[in-house]
């Protein structure tokens, strides 16, 4: 890998970046490696207000490079799990999780393949995802964009997408967002009349055709598609610093 050629996963950490563009003074929670290092991008360049933690109870400074253990130079504050949740009821949270299945209206599943009643596999279950996507804005980050991932129906709705969360009342919805979705073959939003994926950008290389071929469902596709950004020469040196041992490197599939 070199220090100076943006690869395919460094264009995915600058996409994930974008998704918390213009949030200022919220907490974010990145979820997985690429996730968390888009975050920490953010923060470390055009949004140093976020407020971030050290995954457990500690509120940071500064974005720290992935697997740094934070010094008392870097913590600035204490969030213990219950002021977690007095966040993200009121909306001040973005998160960023992954998904095992997603269809086009945003619901995700990490609970289980499957019928729910007798899975073919048990995932991580539905987690906080539930709450998540009610109460705060969040995003989903997929290192291989498949039909097995992206599929019309979920087998078994974890996270709430548009049509769900319209179906439980303006209270349900009042906080609700799903702002983007990063795999690594392109970003997609929900930015439609009836809130139906839309492909916003193909990574370098990658043509809008090959998308479509690996999505499960019908995607809203513009007459004209973008080319997701590639990192500046500053943007690409603040991920190599935040990054040095390369991990995303090793979860993004070309």
């Amino acid at each position: 890998m070199s220090s100076s050629e943006a690869t395919r996963a460094d264009i995915c950490a600058l996409a994930v970046a974008e998704c918390f563009r213009n949030d200022g003074e919220i907490l974010v929670s990145a979820m997985g490696t690429t996730p968390s290092l888009g975050a920490r991008l953010a923060k470390a360049t055009f949004e140093p207000n976020l407020l971030m933690t050290d995954g457990f109870n500690l509120l940071l400074r500064r974005a720290l490079p992935l697997g740094t253990k934070p010094t008392d130079e870097d913590i600035e504050g204490w969030m213990p799990f219950g002021s977690v949740f007095e966040t993200l009821w009121w909306g001040r949270r973005h998160v960023m999780m992954g998904a095992s299945q997603i269809d086009r209206f945003g619901n995700q599943n990490i609970a289980c393949i499957g019928q729910w009643q007798h899975p073919k596999a048990q995932l991580l279950g539905v987690r906080g995802a539930p709450g998540n996507t009610i109460n705060h804005t969040t995003s989903y980050w997929i290192s291989n964009h498949n039909t097995r991932v992206f599929v019309p129906s979920v087998d078994m709705v974890s996270g709430v997408g548009y049509d769900r969360a319209a179906s439980l009342g303006e209270a349900s919805s009042r906080f609700h967002e799903i702002r983007r979705v990063v795999t690594n073959l392109g970003v997609f939003d929900f930015n439609t009349p009836d809130h139906r994926m839309r492909l916003v950008s193909v990574h370098p290389g990658v043509g809008v055709d090959q998308v479509r071929e690996n999505t499960g469902f019908e995607l809203a596709v513009p007459d004209r598609v973008d080319t997701t950004a590639v990192p500046t020469p500053d943007q690409l040196a603040a991920l190599r610093e935040l990054d040095p041992q390369g991990y995303a490197q090793k979860e993004v599939a070309v």
